[in-house]
């Protein structure tokens, strides 16, 4: 198995499915809305497994307007899902989350690809869309995780400039502690991926400060966009809950 990824076959992935069932069945015990979670995770399969094909053409294919369209598609979904914690009609919001993550995300994903890795070509599909899909997805829950306490914060009462730098703090959270833990508790996915194929681990941890900076990047200046853009909008939460 040294030098390289192991074949995982598909009973032995079903194995994985094991602790999901256990989760969806304390939510069912518990009376939760399980069914949210089942959808979620059978539409994870079958989203996996579509790109999965789709993918391998694209990567064989090694073409900019079919890269450039596949980050288009991910940049408009994340910013329709990133609005998916949040009560007001998200075409009041949608173009706040969507200018947030394509200045936040494809600024980052920019210098990443052309400065840090020099990519040639320079839309390399191969390390230029998981990338993207790393920045945009982190992006995103920055930014749905900002829009929930700016919202909750502001039905409390609270003044927008305080709901905004809590809430700010509030997204950066799930990040921050990846940063305190990776090296410590967790070894993240682009660097186990690499050790698994046969990788020299110091190497491995040069793309991973790599991965952690631009995640970082990307979804606090995701946030505070979002924050900054989506002021009049929120604005009339605070009015009517005076």
């Amino acid at each position: 198995m040294i030098g390289s990824i192991q074949t995982i076959p598909y009973e032995n992935l079903a194995l994985a499915f094991i602790p999901v069932l256990i989760v969806i069945i304390i939510m069912w015990r518990w009376k939760l809305p399980y069914w949210n979670s089942v959808y979620a995770v059978a539409r994870m399969l079958i989203q996996l497994l579509l790109i999965g094909f789709v993918l391998i053409y694209i990567f064989k294919a090694e073409s900019y307007p079919i890269v450039i369209a596949v980050l288009t598609v991910m940049l408009i979904s994340s910013s329709w899902i990133a609005l998916r914690t949040v009560d007001l009609p998200k075409k009041t919001l949608y173009m706040s989350s969507f200018l947030s993550i394509f200045i936040g995300g494809t600024s980052v994903l920019i210098l990443i690809t052309q400065f840090v890795l020099q990519l040639d070509p320079w839309y390399l599909p191969s390390y230029s869309i998981p990338l993207a899909g790393m920045i945009y997805a982190n992006a995103m829950n920055s930014v749905s995780l900002a829009g929930e306490r700016l919202q909750s914060e502001l039905s409390r009462g609270e003044l927008f400039e305080k709901s905004k730098n809590i809430a700010l703090r509030a997204s950066l959270i799930p990040i921050t502690n990846a940063l305190f833990a990776v090296g410590l508790v967790s070894l993240p996915g682009m660097m186990t991926g690499q050790i698994l194929s046969g990788v020299s681990p110091f190497i491995a941890a040069r793309y991973q400060i790599m991965v952690m900076c631009m995640v970082f990047g990307s979804a606090g200046i995701s946030s505070a966009l979002f924050l900054i853009f989506s002021k009049q909008a929120f604005s009339k939460v605070k009015k009517a809950n005076q």
